[in-house]
């Protein structure tokens, strides 16, 4: 079917400088690294971005950053986080006043909703907003999970341009796709790191991966071999992506989930002489120098440093 957006669309981290100040200049080296590296769009404020931990001013400051860092090359999608629907209106318009091309959006949280409160949540957005909307299935952090039925509706309607799962339910996942194929300018990406082929085989229009911040270029390739029908070539892209992605695992415990995720993302990007500090946004912990080398080797095994 016809479609707005596909491709790669990593969501971007946020650099601080070892003070915890948001460095602009490591952003926007960045930005650059995702454009070089073949990004099809950028994703601002996302949770690989630690949007939870940025002040209003961050917020302000990243989006407006990254904007003039990309300079129209590509567009940018951008997170509305906020708990409740006129929280949520206020902060989209204020980063369609800044530049988004498209929105972000999640269902209610800390708010308990349910799924026709999350129906009227997400049209009401659409009234106010005059941009495209992405729903955002991540219940790991939202504590509800979107479902399919409301999901395909709100496509049908036009509420939503589409869908980011991050919801690690490759069941629910293949279904929605199943549902959503004659939508038309209807877009699913998948946040899943690991199985991007299988998501572009099922009918995916492209990838949010956190690890795109590392290697742009990695997913870039994937996405055209599977444009092109090379299933093979694909499979071996994301193998390799796969061992990448093993830096997530190095801190071992240490540090909490997120911490880790995030945290290895920015020492890989550290490494790699793209930001200056891998410094975490607070209260989360910053990898030390044993995760730091341990990263290092899988970046050194895959050709990336």
């Amino acid at each position: 079917m016809s479609t707005q957006f596909q491709g790669v669309i990593p969501p971007v981290i946020t650099p601080r400088h070892a003070d915890g100040s948001v460095d602009t200049d490591s952003l926007k080296n960045v930005t650059k690294h995702l454009i070089d590296g073949g990004v099809s769009g950028l994703f601002v404020l996302g949770s690989s971005g630690e949007v939870p931990y940025l002040t209003n001013a961050e917020r302000e400051l990243v989006v407006t950053t990254i904007a003039e860092a990309n300079a129209g090359a590509v567009p940018l999608i951008v997170g509305a986080n906020e708990q409740t629907t006129n929280r949520v209106i206020e902060e989209a318009l204020k980063v369609v006043d800044l530049g988004a091309d498209a929105i972000v959006v999640t269902s209610m949280y800390y708010a308990i909703g349910n799924a026709a409160e999350t129906e009227t949540h997400f049209r009401s957005i659409h009234e106010a907003i005059d941009k495209p909307i992405f729903a955002y299935d991540v219940p790991v952090r939202t504590h509800f999970k979107l479902p399919t039925d409301l999901l395909v509706s709100l496509g049908r309607d036009g509420v939503i341009a589409g869908v980011k799962d991050s919801s690690g339910d490759d069941v629910s996942f293949r279904q929605l796709l199943l549902q959503a194929r004659d939508i038309p300018n209807f877009d699913i990406f998948t946040g899943h790191e690991v199985v991007v082929d299988g998501a572009l085989l099922g009918g995916a229009q492209g990838v949010v991966p956190g690890l795109g911040n590392v290697d742009p270029a990695g997913y870039r390739r994937l996405f055209d071999a599977a444009q092109a029908g090379d299933w093979a070539l694909a499979a071996r892209e994301q193998d390799r992506l796969a061992d990448v992605f093993e830096i997530v695992y190095t801190p071992n415990g240490r540090v909490s989930g997120g911490a880790a995720g995030l945290g290895a993302f920015k020492t890989a990007l550290q490494v790699m002489g793209i930001i200056e500090s891998n410094t975490m946004s607070q209260p989360m912990l910053t990898l030390n120098d044993a995760e730091t080398a341990a990263i290092r080797a899988i970046l050194e095994r895959n050709g990336l440093v």
